[in-house]
């Protein structure tokens, strides 16, 4: 006797990854540009951007990062997003917030803000590990900086002057000179880091 057929829905079809290497080609063509013109402004290496043109690897955000501003375009329209939404309410899921890590993992910088906003508005839950700082060159004249601490004890530095910051503070100093922030206790510290661009 023939067997029935699984009346089971098919699984959910799973979102195909943006077409990173061919947005890439496409930009880079368009403003004739070589890969060695593109790899000496963006300061990835050429054969590396041959492989991420060929989609042989997936460039990591910092490299996406770097890609945009040679090509002058946003990290959002680099990458490819949906041009709309139908639905008013979108939640990303763990795996879909942006990561950056710092020397040994020992910091790490999570993108909770929309890519489109980069440059302007920008928040980041920012994890150090004992020890370890956030340390920035000057951004844009007149870009400030807000940190708020949820957990561990922190020096915010801006140039020569510091300041101890603890859990449910909320340090607010200019960006546009150098500054850093730092763990001085002995276990993790975390908080949100809001940067406002001049």
């Amino acid at each position: 006797m023939a067997s029935t057929p699984s009346s089971a829905p098919p699984p959910p079809p799973h979102a195909a990854p943006p077409p990173v290497g061919d947005m890439i080609q496409q930009l880079r063509k368009e403003r004739g540009m070589t890969l060695e013109t593109l790899s000496r402004a963006s300061g990835v290496s050429k054969s590396m951007l041959s492989q991420i043109e060929r989609d042989k690897a997936n460039p990591t955000i910092a490299v996406a990062w770097r890609l945009a501003n040679a090509l002058g375009v946003r990290l959002d329209q680099l990458l490819g997003g949906p041009g709309g939404d139908p639905e008013p309410v979108r939640v990303m899921g763990k795996h879909e917030i942006p990561t950056l890590d710092g020397g040994d993992h020992a910091y790490q910088l999570k993108i909770l803000g929309p890519m489109d906003l980069a440059g302007k508005f920008e928040w980041y839950e920012l994890t150090l590990q004992a020890g370890a700082a956030l340390v920035s060159d000057p951004h844009d004249p007149g870009t400030r900086e807000h940190f708020t601490v949820f957990e561990g004890h922190v020096d915010v530095e801006v140039e020569a002057f510091l300041r101890k910051v603890k859990p449910g503070e909320t340090a607010r100093y200019p960006a546009d000179r150098a500054h850093a922030i730092r763990n001085t206790g002995k276990g993790v510290a975390r908080g949100l880091l809001v940067v406002i661009h001049g």
